[in-house]
């Protein structure tokens, strides 16, 4: 259930709120997908763990590139 809740939840945010950021996420994949990647192959805990370190990760100051999902 918490699943797909966060699932919908970062769905809802890639079709309204990341369209209108002006940045872009350095890291391919972007962390909203990094997110839904975790969150699926993991589950609502240790892959929101995963999502959330991506998160904190992601700054102007970070070099970005490819990072999968573990």
């Amino acid at each position: 259930m918490m699943k797909k809740i966060l699932i919908k939840i970062i769905r809802l945010y890639q079709i309204y709120l990341s369209p209108m950021k002006r940045t872009k996420c350095p890291y391919i994949p972007t962390c909203s997908q990094y997110g839904l990647e975790a969150i699926e192959k993991y589950g609502a805990v240790k892959g929101g763990l995963l999502a959330v370190w991506r998160i904190l990760r992601c700054n102007p100051f970070s070099h970005g590139g490819y990072d999968p999902v573990p």
